[in-house]
């Protein structure tokens, strides 16, 4: 695997954490280093998704952690927080902020040879994945699928008054996704969105509008049940799913959505996110999005993040 054009970029303010990198960086064939001088900067130049990115967790011009929630989601390489003993909670901030991990200060070439050696297992399986079926749908939908004319494949997989994805198509998408955030340390935002009340169809169609209109092809989007929604939104990280969900409620109030009895539509919303700390299972991602979105509902109709 040719290995041309591939960039650590480090940002520190530390002299001597630039001296151990670009002494390992020296021995990497095929790699060169970058030394941006803020997370603006870094984001200001071409990012390649087989790039590495170290952030100094003890930086003084501004808060790492925070910076790596602004990178995860902008970028689709690998980001590490450069670490020291007196970090006894960084492990678990890193993973809060989407990192895929850290490391303790200095950089050597035996780290960075086995963080690349990492780094091209896990496109060896992304290209092996390509190259094989998709995962096993469930039996109910292996049963519409032979059964005679696509209308029965349309009816497994879509809600028929919204237009989005069925309850069951859901759940193997949301194990499906989660599996592939995992396995590809990317991340991935799990957003349930619903109001109070009932709707009838030309709402509910409106709101599937509004949904399509401020997500992206790669997103997948469901109905949940009656009056809630639950959307996976991969390569995403928190504050671009907030962004999602501010954009919707805000276009839900300018199209004057209303419920069955002629009340404003309240669209209220909760955001989980992986890695996560206390996420572990796909199950744990959902009941946590469920968690916040039920109280948001709570509060009467806000954006609520867990």
């Amino acid at each position: 695997m040719s290995q041309a054009a591939r960039t650590i970029r480090i940002v520190t303010n530390d002299e001597a954490l630039f001296a151990s990198a670009r002494g390992a960086v020296a021995g990497l064939e095929g790699w060169e280093m970058a030394e941006p001088q803020s997370v603006e900067d870094l984001l200001a130049s071409p990012v390649g998704e087989n790039d590495l990115i170290f952030l100094d967790a003890w930086l003084r011009t501004e808060n790492a952690y925070e910076s790596c929630r602004r990178l995860t989601g902008r970028t689709r390489c690998r980001i590490f927080l450069v670490v020291d003993d007196r970090n006894q909670f960084a492990e678990t901030l890193a993973a809060f902020c989407g990192a895929s991990g850290t490391v303790k200060r200095p950089l050597s070439g035996d780290l960075l040879q086995k963080l690349i050696a990492e780094d091209e297992g896990a496109q060896k399986l992304a290209e092996d994945e390509r190259g094989q079926a998709d995962h096993v749908l469930p039996e109910r939908l292996l049963r519409d699928l032979s059964a005679e004319g696509t209308n029965r494949l349309i009816d497994a997989l879509i809600d028929p008054e919204t237009g989005l994805f069925s309850y069951d198509y859901l759940n193997f998408k949301l194990d499906e996704e989660f599996k592939r955030s995992k396995r590809f340390r990317q991340p991935l935002s799990c957003v349930m969105l619903g109001f109070d009340g009932q709707a009838d169809e030309d709402v509910l169609s409106a709101l599937a509008g509004i949904f399509l209109n401020a997500s992206r092809d790669t997103d997948v989007l469901g109905r949940f049940d009656q009056s809630s929604f639950l959307f996976l939104l991969a390569n995403t990280g928190p504050d671009g799913a907030e962004v999602m969900a501010r954009r919707i409620r805000a276009a839900s109030e300018e199209e004057g959505l209303r419920d069955l009895v002629g009340d404003p539509l309240s669209i209220s919303v909760g955001i989980s996110c992986c890695p996560h700390a206390q996420v572990h299972r796909r199950e744990d991602l959902f009941a946590r999005a469920r968690k916040a979105f039920l109280a948001a509902q709570q509060e009467g109709g806000v954006v609520s993040a867990s």
